[in-house]
């Protein structure tokens, strides 16, 4: 009976979906090693509030990738965006001192690029990644010929505190943002019906179009809504750091791309996690707290979020092969 047993276990812990869990279990092990190895910082509790904010503008921008690449497309143009929305509100916030309208113009900028891109995808009929690539360039760009490389500080209070520096209950307003953002993309994604037939035409477009989605509009909508929510990181940087310069975000795409496939979505399409997106997040500005307090400098760290986009790949790609 014992023998018994011990091979029905063998034989569900084979059919667990590991790759499902990597995220958490990466998220328990990292935290255990950076809070053994740096314990007088890394524990403390404001270097730990300190990495979910820090961590606030990337799960934005992960949450509306997840929608992307569960529908089988992908937005190379994120970080672009992020710096061209925070330079757009900053100008439009010097210009006519209301922070409504800044912000405003800042996300319009976002959608405008988000559009550009859904219609190149849609009715010209080019790939995502060539689309996105090109307007990854062209944004970054204009960005830096808008203000002729020089950064615009933000002293609207309103604006700082709404967008980075104030606090809500005590809590500080980018937790609020990310949570918003959070609850916001998993109920699209779990309880409605874009979220239904955004996994399905990530799964196949073909047979989505002949049981009556909508396939150009999803793609549309998805590359509308990535765009939209770079703009907002944008904004939630230049609240932080109260100004905005070419470079915000330049560096974000490789982190949120891992943080997304580390958290469970496909690379092809077809499946999606808003909670893995957050827990990626949290795992890649933990990852990076931890290497600045062992002492490892920017390149260092670049290398080590390269090695763990390719373990993620890899585990995308063992998992779509077993389906």
């Amino acid at each position: 009976m014992s023998d018994t047993l011990r091979v029905a276990n063998r034989g569900r812990l084979r059919s667990v979906a590991w790759s499902e869990y990597v995220v958490y279990i990466g998220f328990v092990l990292v935290f255990l090693f950076f809070a053994v190895t740096q314990a007088q910082y890394f524990l403390n509790p404001t270097n730990l509030t300190n990495i979910v904010i820090q961590a606030a503008p990337i799960t934005v921008m992960a949450v509306g990738m997840v929608f992307v690449l569960s529908a089988g497309e992908i937005d190379l143009s994120i970080g672009s965006v992020v710096a061209l929305s925070a330079l757009t509100a900053a100008v439009v916030l010097q210009a006519t001192d209301q922070w409504w309208l800044a912000a405003l113009a800042g996300l319009a900028v976002g959608a405008l690029v988000g559009l550009v891109n859904g219609i190149f995808v849609t009715v010209v009929r080019l790939p995502s990644f060539l689309v996105t690539l090109a307007t990854m360039g062209l944004v970054a760009g204009i960005a830096r010929q808008l203000t002729d490389l020089q950064s615009v500080p933000v002293t609207d209070p309103v604006f700082a505190f709404l967008f980075g520096g104030g606090q809500l209950l005590g809590i500080p307003i980018l937790l609020w943002w990310t949570a918003a953002a959070v609850l916001v993309g998993w109920v699209l994604l779990r309880r409605k019906r874009y979220g239904a037939h955004v996994l399905a035409v990530g799964n196949s477009a073909s047979a989505s179009r002949v049981s009556g989605i909508k396939v150009d509009r999803v793609r549309m909508m998805v590359l509308v809504g990535s765009a939209t929510t770079a703009a907002l990181a944008g904004l939630l940087y230049a609240g932080r750091l109260q100004g905005a310069r070419y470079t915000l975000g330049e560096a974000d795409l490789m982190t949120v791309i891992a943080a997304v496939i580390v958290g469970g979505t496909s690379l092809f399409g077809g499946k999606g996690s808003v909670i893995g997106a957050l827990v990626g997040s949290l795992l890649m500005s933990m990852i990076n707290n931890g290497l600045i307090l062992a002492g490892l400098n920017v390149s260092q760290q670049m290398i080590v979020r390269g090695l763990i986009i390719l373990v993620a790949v890899s585990l995308s790609l063992r998992g779509k092969k077993s389906s």
